[in-house]
């Protein structure tokens, strides 16, 4: 499935592919057989903006705890913010694969701008999965430029990983063919204040169980729409997560995300789909970027006489740290691959690269911490911020407890495609002798 899924050309665009033979699993040559040129050439340009702007101004934002606009220049300049937006709306079309290299290569400067950069898509892919052609023409230009940014408003105080447990009301009060109005809040709205549009969950028939739900497109400025309480996070601090408030909004139906009420749940972990891929590929950038640190700190420390990464323990945490970030890593592109292909697994894969890769990524900058030992500890190294920001990725786009529960049923239904294979499994038989011992007595 991996070498299969990536071979793949992008149904986002026709895409020219490199040679389609996996011939390893690591380094410059396999992203060349293995991703789109397109996915190379974004991934490339990512890196040069992380590199040139992003990892100078990392430590400053994280204290600030200030949303870059600096660092959201460079990167629109570089045109990045059009990468997994369809050509026809402005943006370049080159997919869910190239978006994940972006956000590595960004996250591996700091997790904190990887989100600030991937909380658009995030925003804009329920447009894309279901927008009308109006709405889709409306939205989607001004965020590929960059000169617009979204936000996802799904989560409430009481509805996290339930997310059909939402409180938000949408209700036509003037009746049937009059404008909706948003009543409630949203929680843990990221990129809040920062974005000019924001996608909003809200339950529209609370008496229905399959189409309780809508979305609508809110944008700043409109009456009743404000931002509440602004989150002092442990880390991802360069960008703003908030509460947002929508206390009498009115939304006319071209407001009414596909033009459709009750579409809403179902866009949503549609949504959840697409994106997931893109927070394993923070959790990549971010383990990766600490591994970096600890090989270069393990080659240049000094201890009884010799370079720390000349003791066998030193090795033994420096290999098991690259060995999980490359299997991750694939398992990241193979995801993304199949919500390119619009595969039928992609519930499945997109929740395994999810959890796998940000448990990876939480293991490798813990043992990143360790390497540098006490100094790893201390705010003026780089290394701690890298936990911190890991720390997220196991916990928003659904919490790894719940990707669990999204894998193993998702791999039950699929265990009906198995039935050919209970031949080969011995059939018991239990004799407890009652019917010797009944014709006995008889």
């Amino acid at each position: 499935m991996l070498a299969v899924g990536l071979r793949r050309i992008s149904r986002f665009a026709d895409l020219p592919q490199a040679a389609s033979v996996l011939r390893s699993f690591s380094g410059a040559a396999a992203m060349r057989t293995i991703l789109s040129d397109a996915a190379i050439h974004w991934g490339n340009v990512a890196k040069e903006v992380a590199d040139r702007v992003v990892r100078p101004l990392s430590a400053k934002y994280d204290r600030l705890q200030e949303y870059p606009w600096e660092i959201q220049k460079e990167i629109s300049k570089a045109g990045l913010f059009g990468v997994w937006i369809p050509k026809e709306y402005g943006g370049h079309g080159a997919g869910i694969v190239a978006l994940c290299r972006v956000v590595e290569e960004l996250s591996r400067a700091c997790g904190g701008v990887g989100v600030l950069f991937a909380v658009n898509a995030l925003g804009s892919f329920p447009v894309i999965i279901a927008g009308t052609e109006d709405q889709k023409r409306r939205f989607l230009p001004p965020i590929a430029a960059g000169e617009k940014l979204i936000a996802f408003c799904l989560s409430e105080k009481f509805a996290g990983s339930d997310a059909g447990g939402m409180r938000t009301r949408a209700t036509r009060e003037g009746g049937e063919g009059s404008d909706w109005i948003l009543r409630g809040e949203k929680k843990w709205t990221t990129n809040g204040g920062a974005a000019d549009i924001y996608t909003v969950f809200a339950v529209s028939d609370p008496e229905s169980k399959s189409r309780r739900i809508s979305a609508f497109m809110v944008e700043k400025g409109m009456p009743g729409f404000s931002i509440g309480k602004v989150e002092d996070k442990m880390g991802i601090r360069a960008v703003p997560v908030v509460e947002t408030h929508f206390n009498g909004v009115r939304c006319g139906d071209e407001r009414l995300l596909g033009g459709k009420a009750g579409m809403g749940f179902i866009h949503s972990m549609q949504t959840l789909d697409w994106a997931r891929p893109g927070v394993a590929a923070q959790a990549i950038g971010l383990a990766q970027g600490a591994l970096d640190f600890a090989t270069l700190y393990a080659t240049k420390r000094q201890q009884f006489g010799a370079p720390i990464s000349s003791f066998q323990m030193i090795q033994e945490l420096l290999a098991d740290m690259s060995a999980k970030v490359d299997a991750a890593r694939w398992l990241v592109y193979a995801a993304a691959s199949a919500v390119d292909e619009g595969d039928s697994n992609v519930t499945r894969m997109a929740a395994e690269c999810k959890y796998f890769a940000t448990e990876v990524a939480m293991e490798v900058t813990t043992k990143a911490v360790q390497i540098f030992g006490g100094y790893g500890y201390m705010r003026d190294y780089p290394i701690e911020k890298y936990m911190r920001d890991a720390k997220i990725t196991q916990i928003y786009e659904g919490a790894n407890q719940i990707q669990k529960l999204v894998i193993a049923r998702n791999l039950i239904k699929e265990a009906g495609a198995l039935d050919h294979l209970m031949k080969y499994i011995p059939r018991e038989e239990q004799c407890d002798y009652a019917a010797e011992a009944a014709a006995a007595k008889g």
